[in-house]
């Protein structure tokens, strides 16, 4: 077992956990929200820690990274667990499973397979990054012992401590940034707005991690022309206007079809809203645009 990092013991005898926001309270026995941080008598558990779920050679472009190391492929790692609660993820299956399971794999492994499959890169992703965070760290240090980059996809929702220390260890990051309005957050995600709107501000303007954004817009929760205008005015006045800003269609699943798909016209009216706001470069995801 790998003891976490980042949680105090509290005079009523629970253990917090300070890795994100949500601060879960959690007695001995039982888990926070996430699902991998459990407490074992008096220690915080990483319970996750190189549990491999998902393992895959990618290109790059699907983390979606258009502007870092382009053609180049990235070893996907992910396992179970998520801090948030997204209905619509589309690795629910991955984010919310209600058990521990998948196959052992250690740092060196992870790193010596990349270096197999001709991969320049290794990326956290599938699931939360942040909730094995301890795993992503170790492994990053040897990915770069071995000269191998690292990228985070990542949901952003991390208190200022850990998120120092974990983004240190990456050179890469696409943060979904879900909405721009605590509602969907709070109604959709169980989570909130502003640690979210603080990584992407830390990351931008504090470190040299590169950085890329993406927004699923889901139509009539977050994908009005009022609310787009607003976060592309906010990303161009605050990330600057060469941050590279991903809108990808959303998809009904079996575990959340409260929408219908995304029609491609939203796309093309966000690209346009945030094109006019002075964004640069624009993508747009899961649609097939004819040339």
């Amino acid at each position: 077992m790998k003891t976490a990092r980042y949680w105090h013991m509290r005079t009523d005898g629970l253990i917090e956990c300070d890795l994100c926001p949500r601060g879960c309270r959690i007695a001995d026995g039982k888990h926070g929200a996430c699902l991998v941080r459990q407490r074992v008598g008096d220690q915080l558990i990483a319970a996750s820690y190189g549990l491999a779920c998902g393992l895959a050679v990618d290109p790059i472009e699907k983390k979606p990274l258009n502007h870092f190391l382009p053609g180049s492929s990235a070893l996907s790692f992910g396992t179970v667990g998520c801090n948030l609660t997204c209905g619509f993820c589309q690795n629910f299956h991955m984010s919310r499973a209600n058990k521990l399971e998948g196959t052992c794999i250690t740092p060196e492994t992870l790193a010596e397979a990349a270096i197999k499959y001709d991969c320049e890169n290794v990326a956290f992703t599938y699931n939360e990054p942040i909730i094995f965070l301890e795993f992503a760290v170790d492994t990053a240090k040897v990915c770069h012992e071995q000269g191998l980059k690292t990228v985070a996809v990542t949901n952003g929702w991390i208190k200022p401590e850990p998120r120092r220390e974990f983004f240190s260890h990456m050179d890469a990051a696409n943060v979904d940034l879900k909405a721009f309005t605590d509602r969907f957050y709070k109604e959709l995600c169980g989570a909130t707005l502003q640690p979210v709107l603080d990584t992407l501000l830390y990351l931008q303007n504090e470190t040299d991690v590169h950085l890329e954004v993406t927004t699923l817009l889901i139509p009539g929760w977050n994908d009005s022309p009022a609310e787009i205008d607003a976060m592309t005015q906010w990303a161009v006045a605050n990330l600057g206007p060469d941050v590279p800003w991903h809108f990808s269609a959303y998809r009904p699943t079996l575990e959340w079809n409260e929408a219908p798909p995304t029609p491609l016209e939203t796309l093309l009216q966000a690209k346009q809203i945030a094109e006019h706001n002075g964004l640069h470069h624009i993508h747009l995801g899961n649609v097939h645009i004819a040339s």
